[in-house]
């Protein structure tokens, strides 16, 4: 007990004044755009022909064994890395956090997945409590801007004002995309209080700089396929406190991408109950923190 009191110490430390006192870099940024650049070319030319979803792209075996488990209610978690011409791509002052995740939801339309993702004014009652705000601000056709407020607690707090630019593709009759962007991440400090304020752009602990998300939905099998993949940009995490922190850190983004999965399900569930005349809760379902180490790709 001891030892953990002196670690949660230590972190509070860590995120509180150092991290506040240090800038996000234009160097940091640029490399961050290389990186969804090169991400996003991938996402359009290979993954077109090597699979749609990224159990498609497993060998034939763990594909499979990925189905399977995922049929059975489980979540596939895949951390991923883009390459550039085989070779890491650095990002100075800064960590990538790049994940899918992919649940099956017998028994649903792509209109139903279509209908609940697109509800921008609802998301605070889906995705609560990591998502406590939203808002849509503006649509054309496809294309919508978006304004969300992400909470996340784990040894400390933090809270973003977020706004996300987010556009829509139809690919064919059972599959549609969408990429979701970050163009303003400002975090908030003392929460609920009467001197509640946004810290500068760029310029606060550095738990969030830049945000992508990506959907994909596909129906076949009897259901939907939902998956999320998602990029993020946090602060670089001091040598010494690195097996320490990169741990929470990576486990931010898991989190969130099984709180948007078993969100849209259930939100699906909620709306058909609302259509019947019905208002029983939807099926209960693990947690999304108690899923968290449930199913990888390397399982």
């Amino acid at each position: 007990m001891r030892l953990a009191a002196i670690l949660i110490c230590a972190l509070a430390g860590l995120f509180t004044d150092s991290a506040r006192a240090s800038d996000l870099k234009d160097e940091t940024v640029a490399a961050f755009d290389r990186y969804v650049r090169a991400t996003e070319a991938r996402m359009g030319n290979a993954d077109m022909h090597d699979g749609f979803l990224a159990i498609d792209r497993l060998p034939p075996s763990r594909q499979r064994r990925a189905y399977d488990r995922i049929h059975d209610g489980e979540i596939y978690y895949q951390q991923l890395r883009t390459r550039e011409e085989g070779l890491p791509i650095e990002i100075p002052d800064g960590l990538i956090h790049h994940w899918a995740a992919v649940i099956f939801v017998p028994g649903r339309k792509l209109s139903e997945a279509r209908e609940v993702l697109q509800n921008y004014g609802s998301n605070q009652d889906f995705y609560k409590p990591e998502v406590r705000r939203s808002q849509l601000l503006s649509r054309n056709g496809d294309d919508f801007d978006v304004y969300l407020q992400f909470y996340e607690k784990s040894i400390v707090t933090a809270v973003f004002n977020t706004n996300v630019s987010v556009h829509y593709e139809d690919l064919d009759a059972t599959r549609f995309q969408s990429a979701s962007r970050s163009t303003r991440i400002a975090e908030v400090e003392n929460v609920g209080k009467k001197n509640e304020r946004e810290l500068p752009v760029g310029h606060d602990r550095g738990f969030l700089w830049r945000l992508n998300s990506y959907w994909r939905v596909e129906e076949r099998d009897g259901g939907l396929y939902l998956q999320n993949e998602s990029i993020a940009l946090t602060r670089r995490v001091p040598a010494i406190m690195a097996w320490i922190v990169n741990p929470l850190l990576q486990s931010i983004p898991k989190a969130l991408l099984a709180k948007l999965l078993l969100g849209t399900r259930d939100a699906m569930a909620r709306a058909e109950n609302h259509s019947s005349g019905t208002y029983e809760e939807a099926p209960k379902a693990f947690s999304a923190r108690t899923l968290l180490g449930r199913f990888h790709d390397n399982d």
